[in-house]
């Protein structure tokens, strides 16, 4: 009985594996503005944590400022810095700025951020 839901686990983590890849990849693709400028969004950007003793911010700093061109850039770029749970950052990126930032040897992944909304049921309530 376990072996046959093994084989069921794994083929529902692809599955998930397969569909987030795909949302990603939509949600990335073809965002232009007026005048065919990439449109800025959001991303949570995920990197190596930081040697010990090295503070977090001005590291997360300085792969963001490597990416952009220049430390007034990604600090107008960044939104916040996570230090607890996750070493990473969230930046307001366009498309062509997250491939550069996805160069960086220290950087793991960037994803999209995506807003989720609560549904109500209206007969629920009743």
């Amino acid at each position: 009985m376990a072996e046959t839901k093994r084989p069921r686990a794994a083929a529902a983590a692809f599955l998930l594996v397969l569909l987030i890849s795909a949302a990603v990849a939509t949600a990335a693709a073809g965002r232009e503005g007026k005048h065919g400028q990439q449109q800025a969004s959001v991303y949570m950007v995920m990197v190596r944590p930081p040697a010990q003793g090295v503070d977090c911010e001005a590291y997360q700093m300085g792969i963001l400022a490597a990416a952009l061109g220049s430390e007034a850039r990604a600090k107008a770029a960044l939104v916040y810095s996570y230090k607890t749970v996750v070493s990473g950052f969230a930046a307001k990126l366009t498309p062509a700025q997250v491939a550069a930032l996805q160069k960086h040897p220290e950087v793991l992944q960037a994803l999209p951020d995506v807003q989720y909304t609560l549904q109500r049921d209206s007969n629920h309530l009743n």
